[in-house]
């Protein structure tokens, strides 16, 4: 029995200094340390636009409001089909019936009929065209339309280029923090991302007053969005 519990002993006391040297990962740091952080940008032309449309109809019957509407919305997606929207771009995005009442002073609210709206999310990857789809859908019997919200169908890229562009800034500053101090720059210690984001794309604007007004066809204009990307990276110094 003790000697069990001496062979137990040294298994454990070997144990330790393996689990302690296993800890010990850290690079020896032979001059002075030094963290940049740098921020990387492109620009790009948003390529998507997506816009929600969609049918509000009243009736004095809920099921008059919502037949009414499922009409109206048939047309809407069938004009959406014709503009060569895919299915894959259309989603639904809203379905409610709500009961309308009138208020009078000193008087119960009284039930005057119901609405329904219906409202899809469409996704347009050509934006050029968006306004005069737009336009087709009005002439079809949309009356609600909100949008647009731009973005990068596929942002990877761009992403990839601000993270080069932040790299280079990050060796730049590091070599004139170097120059200043009489050293030079000898290794990259570590590279963290901190974010990689766009701008704020243009704020969504409610286009139904001036679809509905008819007097001139709706434009989009794209401009530019711009991708950041947040590095920090440590050098040494020597």
């Amino acid at each position: 029995m003790i000697r069990t519990m001496m062979i137990a002993g040294l298994l454990t006391a070997t144990a330790v200094p393996v689990v302690a040297a296993a800890q010990t990962v850290a690079p020896r740091l032979a001059g002075t340390q030094l963290d940049v952080v740098a921020t990387g940008e492109v620009t790009r032309v948003p390529d998507i636009a997506r816009i929600s449309a969609g049918v509000v109809t009243q009736a004095p019957s809920a099921t008059a409001a919502i037949q009414q509407n499922a009409q109206q919305m048939e047309r809407v997606r069938a004009a959406l089909k014709r503009a060569g929207i895919q299915d894959r771009d259309i989603q639904t995005s809203t379905i409610s019936l709500n009961p309308e009442y009138r208020y009078e002073e000193n008087r119960p609210p009284q039930l005057v009929g119901y609405r329904a709206s219906n409202e899809v999310s469409v996704r347009f990857r050509e934006i050029a065209q968006t306004g005069r789809i737009l336009d087709a859908l009005v002439a079809q019997g949309a009356n609600q339309i909100n949008g647009p919200m731009l973005m990068l169908d596929k942002p990877e890229e761009a992403m990839d280029e601000a993270r080069t562009a932040a790299l280079r800034t990050a060796q730049r500053r590091a070599e004139m923090y170097a120059r200043a101090l009489g050293k030079r720059v000898t290794r990259v210690l570590s590279v963290s991302e901190a974010g990689a984001s766009y701008m704020p794309p243009p704020r969504p604007m409610m286009m139904e007053a001036r679809a509905q007004a008819g007097d001139a066809a709706s434009k989009i204009d794209p401009g530019e969005q711009t991708v950041s990307v947040n590095l920090t990276v440590s050098f040494e110094l020597e």
